[in-house]
């Protein structure tokens, strides 16, 4: 299965994100995007958060109400191993976006609505290596859509 963009959310601040199927993505993150706490979120380092679809499946195949978007992640794609994904290492979206890996996210109580229980460890990197939202920063900034091709660069 080749790796593809399946979703793509923005919000005026905070969570959940709403889907878009197209974005700009700058230096500073998608166009339309803001985070309330800039102490934790956005800035160069942090412009974009991902996660992996298959993680968002899995937990709702749980019973977690998470949905793409709820857990604040602007980027949602399938078909990686997230668990190799780690600081560092880039991404090309559409052939021309590149993004670098830079650090793990660390789950708010902010997004506990998207867990049964509260439970948000369950996207924690320490608790459940593999399973984390992953901020980059953004090397080249242009166009993605929904269903765009991704790689590993």
């Amino acid at each position: 299965m080749n790796a593809r963009v399946t979703g793509l959310q923005r919000s005026n601040g905070g969570v959940p994100k709403l889907p878009v199927t197209t974005a700009e993505v700058t230096a500073a993150g998608l166009v339309g995007d803001r985070q309330h706490n800039l102490k934790f979120h956005g800035g160069p380092d942090r412009a974009v958060c991902l996660l992996a679809q298959e993680i968002i499946d899995d937990l709702a195949a749980q019973g977690h109400p998470i949905r793409p978007g709820s857990t604040g992640e602007n980027i949602t794609i399938a078909g990686l191993d997230w668990s190799t994904l780690v600081p560092g290492v880039r991404l090309t979206l559409a052939s021309s976006v590149v993004l670098e890996i830079t650090s793990y996210t660390a789950p708010c109580r902010k997004i506990a609505h998207s867990f049964r229980g509260g439970v948000i460890a369950c996207l924690d990197q320490q608790k459940n290596p593999g399973r984390a939202r992953l901020y980059a920063r953004v090397q080249t900034p242009g166009s993605v859509r929904v269903g765009d091709q991704v790689t590993i660069t």
